[in-house]
């Protein structure tokens, strides 16, 4: 019999909190052990004075083994790649609010597929509370854009996902954020249409790894400006 992967999405908003150097709450699901490891060693065990959360939707682990060549540009890029356990059911605003929240689906409110404000403890309610400015990017009317509303962060919402690229790309060389989260549903979008595996959804798919590329550079584009001006920025992002 397979056995599950360990390491749950619901440990994602401890694992945030953590690399910025602060102690989440004991209620939330504990940082991933893996990635604060790797962030100690490249970080020489400073915290992150900046986080960019990329969230392309859907994408499925067997999608990843079955297609691993079109991730290799990404594999280039980051040597660490960490299978994932999801939360049940594992639909979009269930798991984006374990995600960002640290808690179970019983605990946060969300259990099927709706997208009411949640009413508990995110991460935009957090990092805000610890000084940091946080961006959300998406297209609208996903859940993304929707649960985590009323919050103290900025809204970049637009129709299309080249647009919440675009944005996304000048708030990197801007540098005016500590902690950004952009979403891309195009994926999700033609999966649900011509199948997992049709052409118009391993498109969008492709575009995706492109889009995170895109970012890594960018980023990569701003640490090197900021070795010539450190007024720019004062520390590592953490793609």
């Amino acid at each position: 019999m397979k056995s599950f992967n360990t390491d749950c999405i619901s440990q994602t908003a401890a694992t945030i909190i953590s690399l910025f150097g602060n102690i989440p709450s004991k209620d939330m699901a504990q940082p991933l052990t893996p990635v604060m490891s790797a962030a100690k060693i490249a970080f020489d065990n400073h915290p992150c004075d900046r986080i960019f959360f990329y969230n392309p939707d859907a994408i499925a682990q067997w999608i990843y083994e079955k297609y691993r060549d079109m991730f290799a540009p990404i594999h280039d890029l980051n040597p660490l790649s960490l299978p994932m356990l999801s939360i049940y059911p594992p639909v979009t605003p269930v798991c984006f609010a374990s995600m960002y929240s640290g808690l179970s689906p019983d605990k946060h409110g969300i259990t099927k597929y709706e997208k009411p404000v949640l009413s508990v403890q995110t991460i935009f309610d957090i990092l805000p509370r610890l000084g940091k400015k946080v961006a959300i990017i998406s297209t609208a009317n996903d859940s993304i854009s929707m649960i985590f509303l009323k919050r103290p962060v900025d809204y970049y919402i637009y129709k299309t996902k080249e647009a919440c690229n675009e944005k996304a790309m000048e708030l990197i060389e801007n540098d005016q954020y500590d902690f950004i989260t952009l979403y891309n549903g195009d994926y999700d979008h033609y999966m649900h249409r011509c199948s997992p595996t049709g052409n118009r959804a391993l498109k969008a798919l492709a575009e995706d790894i492109e889009t995170f590329h895109s970012i890594y550079e960018s980023i990569e584009q701003a640490l090197d400006i900021s070795r010539y001006d450190p007024c720019i920025r004062s520390g590592p992002w953490m793609p």
